[in-house]
C-alpha cells in the first residue's frame, strides 16, 4: 500500500509543471500562444507581471504596434484557460514613478526577474541580455530566438521577379502590379478573399522580420498606420479607424538603372556634370522618378562628389557610399541643419511634397548645395507651379535650373530656366518691360513658357509658335474684373495679341474713357495692353457734319460747337472705329502716329469717315 501511494504521488508530481513567467519580448512575439496550440505547454500556470501589463498598455496608448500585439497575446492566453488547462495569474505590483523613469535603463527587466525568483518559476525570454542576467541570479531560463533570419515568409511566396507592388486587404483577393514602369498590369494573385486572421499573420511576419533583419527598420510606428522598410520593400500597413479594413501595401523597385541606361545626349550629360545644381525630376506616380534619381546620385558619386539623400521612408537603391538620411525627430528642418554641417556636394530630396519641403529644398540650394528634387507632376511645368507660391519669383532660376520630366521610365522632356529683363512676348510697349523667367526646351533652346508678374500675381504664360500672347486664355478674366466696375455686361474681343476691343452700353462709354481718356489710359497701363472702347449696340442715326485738318502731329476733327461734350462715334463706312468726347472747342484730336491715327488717315484717303453722335 505504501509503495502504491509513493507511485501515485510521483505520478501526480510528473503532471505538475513549473510555472512560467514570460517577459515582454516573449509576449510580443506570440511564442506562448503558439506553443500552447502545438501542445508544448499544458497543465501550467503562466504568471503575468503586472508591470508588464502596464508597459504594454502604455505602448498601446502611444499608438505603438508592439503594445497592441502584446495585449492581443494576453487576451489570447486568457482564452486558453478553459480548453487547454492553462491558468493565467497576475502578480507583482504597480511601478513607482521612479521605476517608470528608469524603464529605459532596464528596471522593468529586473522586476520581471524578481517575480520569477519569488515564484520559483521558469523565465521565458527572447532577450539575450535578460537571459544572461537571470541565469546569473540562478533562475531557470528558457531562451527563444526572436526571429529566424532569412527564413521564407509569406511575402516571398507572393513576390515574383516582375512584381512592382502587392495590394492586400481583408475581405478582398490579393492583387499585384506586375511588369515595369509604364508597362504593367494589375493581376489577381488569389481568387479567395483574404481573411483577417491571414492578413494579421502576414503583418506579424513583417514586423518580426523588420526588427531583426539587416537593412530593415520601422519608419512610422503606429497601430492605425505603420510604414516599414524591409530590405528593398516599402510596406504600408493600415487599420481601422484610419482605413475601413486591415490593409497591407508592398512596393518595391524591380529596376535598378545607371545613367548610361537612359542614353542621354552628350549635351544633357555635360549640363548635369557641370552646370545643373538645382534639378527637379518630375513625373506622375510610378513613372520611374526615384529610379532615375538613384542613377543620378550614383553618377555624381562616381564623379568624386559627396552625395547624401533625404527620404522618408528611405527606399532609394543607392551605393553604400551614399548616406541616406530621414527626417530627424520627424523634421526635415533638423536634417537640413545636419546636412549643412556635413557639407555634401549634392543632396537628393526624394518626394518634395509639403510646403515646408519646398522651403527646405530652396534653403539648401541657396546655401550652395547641389539639389536634386523628386516631385509628383502631370506635366513638367506643374513642378515649377508648385514652387511659385512658396518662393519669390526672382529666386526661382537660382533654386531650379533644370527640369527633367520622366514618364514610363524614360526621359520625355528637359527644360532649362533662366532670368532676363524685357517686354513679355506679345506686348509692344517698352514701358511694360519687367523681370521674366524664361523656360526653354533644353535641346532646341526654344522658348516655351514665360513666368512674370501680371497685375498682382505671378503667372506662367505659354509661348505659342506664332508668339501670340496668352491674354486670350489667361488675362481675359482679369480684364473683365476691371471692366465690370464700369459695365457688368461688357464684352471683350481680341483684335491682336496686345490690343482688345471692349464693347459696353452706349451711356457708359464716357465713364470708361474718363476725362481726356484718363480712365482708359490707366487701365491700359495696369493691364499692359491697348484698349479700344465701342458701343455694344451701334446707333447709326444721321451722320453729323465735320471738317478735318492736319496740324503738326495731330488730326483735328471740328464739329458744331453745340455738340461739345457729346460723344462722337467714328465709323469707316459702317465699321465702327472709335468713340471720343467732343471738347469745349468743338474738336476731337487724334495723334497721327498712333494706330488709330493711321487708320483715320487711310480712311480719309480711301473711304468716307462717318461720325454719329
Amino acid at each position: 500500500m505504501k509503495n502504491e501511494k509513493i507511485k501515485k504521488t510521483k505520478k501526480k508530481k510528473k503532471k505538475e509543471n513549473k510555472p512560467i513567467v514570460p517577459d515582454t519580448s516573449v509576449i510580443i512575439n506570440g511564442i506562448l500562444s503558439e506553443m500552447i496550440e502545438k501542445g508544448e505547454i499544458k497543465n501550467t500556470k503562466i504568471i503575468i507581471p503586472k508591470f508588464v501589463m502596464e508597459e504594454l498598455q502604455a505602448q498601446a496608448s502611444r499608438g505603438r504596434e508592439i503594445g497592441f500585439k502584446g495585449l492581443e497575446e494576453i487576451k489570447k492566453l486568457g482564452e486558453f484557460e478553459k480548453g487547454k488547462n492553462i491558468h493565467l495569474d497576475y502578480k507583482g505590483r504597480r511601478q513607482t514613478y521612479e521605476e517608470i523613469q528608469l524603464a529605459k535603463y532596464g528596471r522593468i527587466d529586473a522586476l520581471i526577474i524578481d517575480v520569477a525568483k519569488q515564484n520559483n518559476a521558469i523565465l521565458y525570454t527572447s532577450d539575450i541580455v535578460q537571459k544572461m542576467a537571470a541565469e546569473a541570479e540562478g533562475i531557470e531560463t528558457k531562451y527563444f530566438e526572436p526571429y529566424e533570419k532569412e527564413k521564407v515568409i509569406e511575402l516571398d511566396k507572393l513576390l515574383t521577379p516582375d512584381t512592382m507592388s502587392l495590394h492586400m486587404k481583408e475581405g478582398a483577393p490579393i492583387m499585384a502590379k506586375r511588369g515595369k514602369p509604364g508597362a504593367f498590369k494589375l493581376v489577381k494573385v488569389s481568387s479567395e478573399p483574404l481573411t483577417k486572421e491571414k492578413i494579421e499573420a502576414i503583418i506579424k511576419e513583417i514586423m518580426d522580420a523588420t526588427r531583426y533583419e539587416e537593412d530593415s527598420f520601422i519608419e512610422i510606428g503606429g497601430h492605425a498606420a505603420t510604414v516599414v522598410q524591409l530590405k528593398d520593400m516599402r510596406i504600408s500597413i493600415a487599420r481601422p479607424p484610419f482605413s475601413d479594413g486591415v490593409e497591407v501595401t508592398v512596393v518595391r523597385p524591380i529596376v535598378k538603372a545607371m545613367l548610361d541606361d537612359y542614353k542621354l545626349a552628350d549635351k544633357l550629360k555635360q549640363r548635369l556634370a557641370e552646370k545643373a545644381d538645382g534639378v527637379l525630376i518630375a513625373g506622375p506616380p510610378g513613372s520611374g522618378k526615384s529610379t532615375f534619381a538613384a542613377a543620378l546620385a550614383e553618377f555624381y558619386e562616381e564623379k568624386g562628389k559627396i552625395v547624401k539623400t533625404m527620404e522618408s521612408p528611405r527606399d532609394l537603391q543607392v551605393k553604400p557610399e551614399i548616406t541616406q538620411y530621414t527626417a530627424l525627430h520627424g523634421s526635415f528642418e533638423k536634417t537640413a541643419d545636419i546636412l549643412l554641417l556635413v557639407r555634401p556636394d549634392y543632396t537628393v530630396f526624394d518626394e518634395v511634397r509639403k510646403t515646408n519641403d519646398f522651403k527646405i529644398f530652396s534653403d539648401l540650394r541657396l546655401a550652395g548645395i547641389g539639389m536634386i528634387g523628386v516631385v509628383h507632376a502631370t506635366e513638367p511645368i506643374d513642378a515649377i507651379q508648385r514652387f511659385m507660391s512658396r518662393i519669390e519669383l526672382g529666386m526661382l532660376p537660382h533654386v531650379i535650373d533644370t527640369i527633367i520630366y520622366i514618364k514610363d521610365g524614360t526621359i520625355k522632356k528637359v527644360y532649362s530656366l533662366s532670368m532676363t529683363v524685357r517686354t513679355p512676348t506679345g506686348m509692344k510697349d517698352e514701358d511694360l518691360s519687367r523681370p521674366i523667367v524664361e523656360v526653354r526646351e533644353f535641346d532646341t533652346n526654344k522658348l516655351v513658357y514665360e513666368i512674370y508678374t501680371y497685375g498682382e500675381e505671378n503667372i506662367i504664360v505659354p509661348v505659342t509658335k506664332k508668339e501670340e500672347h496668352a491674354l486670350h486664355k489667361l488675362a481675359k478674366q482679369q480684364i473683365m474684373n476691371e471692366i465690370k466696375k464700369y459695365d457688368k455686361n461688357a464684352e471683350i474681343e481680341f483684335l491682336s495679341p496686345g490690343k482688345i476691343l471692349v464693347k459696353v452700353e452706349n451711356k457708359k462709354i464716357p465713364r470708361i474713357i474718363g476725362k481726356k481718356g484718363s480712365t482708359v489710359q490707366a487701365l491700359e497701363k495696369k493691364l499692359g495692353i491697348s484698349i479700344d472702347i465701342a458701343p455694344k449696340v451701334a446707333t447709326l442715326r444721321e451722320a453729323v457734319e465735320y471738317s478735318w485738318e492736319e496740324s503738326g502731329a495731330y488730326l483735328i476733327f471740328s464739329f458744331d460747337k453745340k455738340l461739345q461734350k457729346k460723344q462722337a462715334n467714328f465709323y469707316i463706312d459702317k465699321n465702327y472705329l472709335f468713340s471720343a468726347t467732343i471738347g469745349r472747342s468743338g474738336q476731337v484730336r487724334v495723334k497721327k502716329t498712333s494706330d488709330l491715327g493711321k487708320q483715320l488717315l487711310q480712311g480719309l484717303a480711301t473711304k468716307k469717315i462717318n461720325v454719329f453722335i
